[in-house]
């Protein structure tokens, strides 16, 4: 197992959930349901197929002869073919009408859409989630006054809990992204091998409404609303671009999150989980490393330039279709599910374990707020009968040799000071300190997560109750 590449994705970042929606054996199982829906409907549409025969398919439905497929692959070259052999020597009597009219196609594409489709429903899972730790965490900090920045420069006040809503906003329009997708996501159907359904026109002697009919069924026994209305040989490449463009979606939230919480943990205010017997660094013992925010951002990077590839190959389709997608879209379409779904795991691993140290915070905006006090200080001096045009004056020229104490002194700021030391205020210390309370310069932020919790995210839990309470493992 050591002399040859293994994908990180599977050995080290996605669920084993996920591994198995990409696996071969899932693709091999879809492949017999796909092969059964097509001769149950085409039986029951009138074609010369024996309920005994659909029935001893139904039957070999799940013990796959993997042996006789490989070996057969191997003399013709062919993996739809050899599987369609191997189910045959299992079906003896249905073996003359498995696969009946269709081309590779038929179950290739068919089952890539289905896969993808089971895969953004784990990914809505996981999602939705995240959005129920993040909003149990901005409402138990909605009240916890922070420093805010703009362009990481210190800001007016914020609360933790309505930073929080920064993230989950953004997650919830991946959501609405995601959900509109899987919405309209459809099967390729039974359109022969340039999407003309020639072959199934000539079963059926030319009967069109029974050629439509046998798309309904075949998309109704596997769980679809409807099929593609036209196709060349495949199901548009288009549709790979709008699943990857989703991902990609998650992925640049994701990353705008772990982003935050490596900058906090640098300002020592909120730090993702440290297990007991971790380590941070191989030299410097004492260090604390963000890494499983880290890693968030560097499986986003890959999803963010994997979402490329299905645009490319989109783009650079031949007429009714050509090959050279097939290489391309084993690769990126799995490995951008595997990313997103260990990526979903890490969010919701960080989320479920962030430690927020309330005394560094306000340490850090009581350090800036004289700063950000001033236009109040200065209403109030004004209403003691001060003008305002030369108190602003006075503010600014305090302002400045304040900042200058703290950059190139290393002094405490000592702006209060400085105000109560100028007659012009008539304001006293103890006058100046009662006007910073943070809570005075947050604004509506505790309402607004209060009213963005109970109107917006709120329904969405409740509507998707029976999916919530997921833990997630991190390999590593």
């Amino acid at each position: 197992m050591y002399d040859r590449y293994t994908s990180p994705l599977s050995e080290r970042y996605a669920s084993k959930e996920m591994q198995y929606i990409f696996s071969p054996d899932k693709k091999f199982r879809t492949w017999r349901k796909l092969w059964i829906a097509l001769a149950e409907s085409e039986m029951e549409l009138g074609l010369q197929i024996t309920q005994e025969q659909v029935d001893e398919l139904k039957a070999h439905a799940e013990d796959i002869n993997y042996d006789v497929a490989k070996a057969r692959e191997k003399e013709v070259r062919h993996d739809v073919m050899s599987h369609v052999y191997a189910y045959g020597v299992q079906c003896p009597k249905a073996k003359g009408i498995i696969h009946l009219g269709a081309t590779s196609c038929y179950v290739g594409d068919n089952t890539d859409l289905i896969i993808m489709t089971e895969a953004l429903k784990l990914v809505r899972r996981k999602l939705i989630n995240v959005i129920a730790e993040l909003a149990k965490f901005a409402d138990t900090y909605k009240a916890q006054p922070t420093l805010a920045f703009t362009h990481f420069q210190p800001a007016q006040p914020t609360t933790v809990g309505k930073r929080a809503t920064l993230w989950i906003q953004e997650f919830l329009l991946d959501l609405e992204d995601l959900e509109h997708v899987i919405s309209t996501m459809k099967l390729l159907g039974s359109k022969g091998t340039t999407g003309t359904q020639a072959s199934f026109l000539e079963l059926f002697d030319g009967d069109h409404e029974k050629i439509k009919k046998l798309e309904e069924l075949i998309a109704e026994k596997m769980g679809f609303a409807a099929c593609y209305p036209v196709s060349g040989q495949t199901y548009s490449r288009k549709v790979d671009t709008r699943v990857l463009n989703v991902l990609a979606g998650i992925a640049a939230s994701a990353h705008k999150f772990s982003n935050d919480i490596r900058l906090l943990q640098h300002l020592k205010e909120v730090e993702e989980p440290f297990e007991k017997s971790q380590i941070g660094s191989s030299a410097m013992a004492y260090k604390r490393n963000p890494m499983r925010s880290e890693r968030i951002a560097s499986l986003a990077d890959y999803v963010i330039a994997d979402a490329m590839n299905p645009a490319i190959v989109s783009a650079t389709q031949w007429f009714e279709r050509t090959l050279d997608d097939s290489a391309n879209k084993r690769i990126s379409i799995p490995e951008g599910f595997l990313a997103v779904d260990g990526i979903l795991d890490l969010c919701l691993n960080v989320v479920d374990g962030l430690v927020v140290y309330d005394k560094v915070i306000n340490r850090r905006l009581m350090s800036e707020l004289p700063f950000m006090a001033t236009e109040n200080i200065m209403m109030d001096a004004v209403k003691a009968g001060g003008d305002r045009q030369e108190l602003h004056e006075k503010i600014r020229t305090l302002s400045m040799e304040a900042g200058r104490n703290v950059k190139q002194e290393g002094k405490e700021n000592n702006l209060l000071e400085l105000i109560a030391a100028d007659p012009a205020f008539n304001m006293t210390l103890e006058d100046l300190q009662k006007a910073m309370d943070p809570t005075k310069y947050t604004g509506r932020a505790k309402e607004q997560v209060t009213e963005f919790l109970e109107e917006t995210v709120k329904p969405i839990l409740s509507a998707n109750r029976e999916i919530l309470g997921m833990t997630a493992e991190i390999n590593v």
